[in-house]
């Protein structure tokens, strides 16, 4: 449960000093066009902070670090969010300052994507196993 504490917790820091740094760099260079920075921020808060604790509390009720698949699950999808996340701020600080992204940060992000995707999968096949045995313990009692 501590791991999942501290996600969040980095994930709110983050994703508030993400803001911070959209506000400022596109102040600085009187941007006004469209960034990928402006959804850095959303997405830290959404798939780390807000996911996070929801994950802390089904782990608190389901007990889903039980499983095997669970460290799997944190650790692919905390590799995921940080590289879709780099990268978002990476293409993003690019059309500020108004350079091209080559097709490596492109491939790059899908690949945190995907990392994200897999996650979600064992996430949901912990979940699954986790509720089912509960049901399971239920019944029988």
């Amino acid at each position: 449960m501590t791991k999942l504490s501290y996600a969040a917790l980095v994930s709110t820091v983050l994703g508030l000093a993400a803001g911070l740094y959209y506000r400022e760099l596109t102040k600085a260079h009187e941007f006004t066009g469209s960034t990928q920075l402006s959804v850095v921020h959303t997405h830290l808060l959404t798939l780390g902070t807000l996911f996070f604790l929801l994950a802390l509390l089904l782990e608190q009720a389901f007990g889903l670090s039980r499983s095997r698949l669970f460290g799997w699950f944190f650790w692919i999808y905390s590799a995921g969010l940080t590289l879709t996340v780099a990268m978002l701020t990476l293409r993003g600080t690019l059309t500020v300052l108004g350079q091209e992204a080559g097709a490596a940060i492109a491939g790059i992000a899908g690949l945190g994507h995907i990392l994200l995707t897999v996650a979600l999968m064992l996430f949901f096949a912990v979940l699954h196993r986790c509720v089912t045995a509960r049901d399971t313990v239920v019944r029988s009692a």
